[in-house]
């Protein structure tokens, strides 16, 4: 038996399993016992699913033994629980959906099944996606395996931390404005949020139509690689699904960035963005360059308007999205109004937490008669010009390097009676939804024990240059595997 074996990548399992050092079987229950032993602290996890995923883990070994696997087969994975899962309950961590069963499968989920995946459970977000730091969960607060006195970012924070903390050898998450990197950042793992329309978004409970996009959260680079390939490619139910090839992205992971044309804007290392912070991706940035990368300054002016334009697109977005949950179809129902509306009225009121109704206010009105035109459409033009000069940047450079977060790790509570400084928490990473380019973080360090996490940025559909890149700077520096969190 493997000690330990929870805390492998998925690459390292797949190995042992293929040489039958290792069973399905053996690596699930070390996940369910490790999940018995943290989650009293760690929070991470709504749902477990300890019986599906034996189970599946049974069915992985009778692949693997006929040699039939696939490098994810038989591999413990947590899904963020605003993907649909055939009856298996998906809430989004609101009281809206807190016992919604899905009928049918996310188009991610079949992929991953087809791959031979274990389910051990779905992690815990903030409501509906819409938050930074994991607090905005109706159910309970995710704490960071790190420093357990902190945030693990958001709104895929459980994912993060349940990677972070051995609970599974990698998890889904989805990324509306930062939602998979900024987690990854503040818990020290991979993270990738692909370009716009590559992965499936059929089966994803909608936040901000035009902004989700669905990404892997792992141990390291090669297991972010070895996921895309999964979960990657068309999906004709998904009106916006990308019709492109899907190639095999751990081919790229060479270790070779020579030449590479690497630019930093200046508009990301913004005020208030702490100096600690600032010197570990300095540092990250020096090690880019002892790889034979040439870095160069370079300047992306819109960026200062990216979070006016996500607080106006995302909330006018989640208002129309929202507005099905009205108590008549599924989810709550408040059924002690006089009338439909009063019920109407009360479902809502009681279904979803402060923040979601913030945001449904917030895109109400940027949507409403007389505002639509000054809020909505002036919104979406900006979204053209900042789309356009990142487009003008690639035409020169290979990636962009930045930070993922300004700040380290924050405390539970710290931000959270201030929704403006929580949502400049994400000021680094809501340009890139915006423009519906790829972009990673990856961890460059650690502060006071603390992680930090840095930012790579490429064009549309150019996951494999950021992969390359992620792949040989995570080689030189040695981040993966260094620390491990105390929990």
């Amino acid at each position: 038996m493997v000690s330990n074996p929870n805390k492998l990548t998925i690459h390292e399992a797949h190995e042992l399993l293929k040489t039958k050092q290792l069973s399905s079987v053996e690596l699930t229950k070390a996940c369910l016992e490790r999940i018995r032993q943290v989650e009293p602290q760690v929070k991470a996890i709504v749902t477990v699913t300890e019986e599906l995923a034996l189970k599946q883990a049974e069915q992985a070994d009778k692949l693997l033994a006929a040699g039939k696997a696939s490098p994810l087969t038989g591999i413990p994975a947590l899904i963020k629980d605003n993907m649909c899962t055939r009856g298996v309950k998906t809430t989004c961590s609101s009281k809206m959906l807190e016992n919604f069963v899905p009928p049918y499968d996310a188009t991610v989920i079949e992929k991953l099944n087809e791959n031979g995946m274990v389910m051990v459970g779905k992690a815990n977000m903030d409501e509906f996606a819409m938050g930074s730091s994991t607090e905005n969960s109706a159910l309970f607060t995710t704490h960071n395996p790190w420093d357990l006195s902190r945030v693990p970012g958001g709104s895929s924070g459980g994912s993060a931390a349940a990677v972070a903390a051995g609970e599974a050898l990698y998890a889904l998450g989805s990324d509306t404005g930062g939602s998979i990197r900024q987690p990854a950042g503040f818990c020290s793992v991979s993270g990738l949020k692909p370009t716009y329309g590559r992965v499936s978004r059929y089966g994803l409970v909608a936040f901000a139509s035009s902004l989700d996009q669905i990404g892997p959260l792992t141990r390291d680079v090669t297991d972010c690689a070895l996921v895309m390939n999964a979960i990657a490619g068309y999906d004709s139910r998904d009106s916006t699904s990308a019709p492109q090839s899907v190639p095999d992205y751990t081919k790229c992971l060479t270790g070779d960035i020579k030449g590479l044309r690497l630019g930093v804007p200046k508009e990301y290392f913004v005020t208030g963005m702490q100096p600690e912070v600032s010197s570990a991706i300095n540092a990250a940035i020096k090690t880019l360059e002892g790889l034979g990368a040439k870095l160069e300054e370079v300047s992306l002016p819109s960026t200062k308007y990216a979070l006016a334009v996500y607080y106006i697109i995302a909330p006018s977005e989640a208002s129309a999205n929202l507005a099905r949950y009205d108590g008549v179809k599924y989810g709550f129902s408040y059924q002690q109004g006089s009338t439909m509306w009063e019920n109407m009225e009360k479902t809502r009121q009681f279904g979803f937490g402060p923040e979601v109704k913030r945001r449904i206010m917030l895109g109400t009105y940027a949507l409403s008669a007389g505002y639509y035109d000054a809020y909505y459409v002036k919104a979406q033009k900006v979204r053209t010009l900042i789309r356009r000069e990142f487009d003008a940047v690639f035409e020169k450079f290979d990636a962009l390097v930045t930070p993922t977060s300004p700040t380290l790790p924050f405390k539970i509570g710290e931000k959270a009676a201030d929704p403006v400084s929580m949502y400049l928490s994400d000021v680094c990473t809501l340009p890139i939804n915006i423009a519906g380019v790829p972009a990673m973080s990856i961890p460059a360090g650690f502060v006071n024990n603390l992680p930090v996490g840095m930012q790579l940025i490429a064009k549309p559909f150019a996951e494999e240059t950021i992969l390359k890149i992620a792949h040989a700077y995570e080689q030189a520096a040695g981040w993966v595997g260094r620390r491990k969190p105390e929990i």
